[in-house]
């Protein structure tokens, strides 16, 4: 808001100056441009500046974090008689750390509210995502609830569309899951739509509809060209509706909660073109 409230004021007053020196069209017309340009990119680059130092050291927490679980887990397929619910729980534990601590960080975009109009909807964003992956699903519905043209968090990325799907699910929304999907899937262009397509198929399924899974599995490979869609569009046209997984998906579509993730002794995670989320 300031950022564009600053120039506007510093641009009439080039104006007024020019008025009163009753300076010529052209010159008065490039003052008020100048005086509007000039301080609107200048704070742009400050604020732009600022705001990636603190997205990059919350992004280096996040990533010390992720470091620590990947080490606790080759540590555990190192070992032949390892606990594996002992690794879930040290691992959940420090994943919990790392997103309150992420969650807690938020506030530090406060400040740039009155900066930027859209900064609200980017720290809502950011907050959603962190609450979904503490299990604070009463907080994420709200915020869900809140999404709109000019406020709300962001629905844009995958993983959000995959969010709202989930808990819309979660909560016996068929039709919402159906509506949040098609309005958004045409808008996801090469493998992006991965998690989404595969996330459809997987409710059809459990809704026991494998016939609308499959049809949209057929699309899904055709856009994306991901193996495990493509699979499980084989699986379908088979009848084979209990082969169907999305353990293909790898870290993404665990992330949803939907399914506990097995144990990694006996799976190897197989990503699906993302390298991990960024906030």
């Amino acid at each position: 808001m300031y950022s564009l409230l600053i120039p506007f004021v510093i641009s009439l007053i080039a104006l007024s100056t020019c008025f009163l020196l009753k300076a010529s069209t052209g010159t008065t017309i490039f003052s008020g441009l100048l005086g509007y340009l000039a301080p609107f990119f200048l704070i742009g680059f400050i604020y732009k500046k600022k705001i990636t130092l603190v997205q990059s050291e919350l992004q280096e927490a996040m990533n010390l974090a992720k470091k620590e679980t990947n080490r606790k887990v080759q540590h555990f397929q190192s070992q032949r008689n390892a606990n594996f619910n002992l690794l879930k729980s040290q691992v959940k534990e420090v994943q919990k750390k790392a997103f309150r601590e992420a969650l807690e960080s938020t506030s530090r975009f406060e400040p740039f509210r009155k900066w930027n109009v859209l900064m609200g909807r980017q720290i809502e964003t950011m907050k959603l995502q962190f609450h979904y992956q503490l299990k604070e699903y009463d907080q994420v519905d709200a915020l869900f609830a809140k999404a709109g043209i000019l406020k709300g968090p962001f629905i844009f990325d995958p993983m959000m569309i995959a969010m709202k799907m989930a808990r819309q699910y979660k909560q016996n929304d068929i039709v919402g899951v159906e509506k949040t999907y098609k309005e958004h899937i045409k808008w996801l262009r090469g493998n992006r739509g991965v998690l989404v397509y595969g996330l459809m198929a997987w409710i059809y399924v459990k809704e026991k509809e494998p016939e609308k899974a499959r049809q949209i599995l057929s699309k899904g490979k055709d856009v994306t060209g991901n193996e495990t869609l493509a699979k499980n569009w084989k699986r379908l046209s088979n009848c084979k509706d209990n082969k169907f997984t999305n353990v293909g998906l790898g870290e993404d579509w665990y992330s949803l909660y939907l399914e506990p993730m097995p144990d990694p002794k006996k799976y190897k995670a197989r990503g699906n073109g993302r390298s991990g989320r960024n906030f």
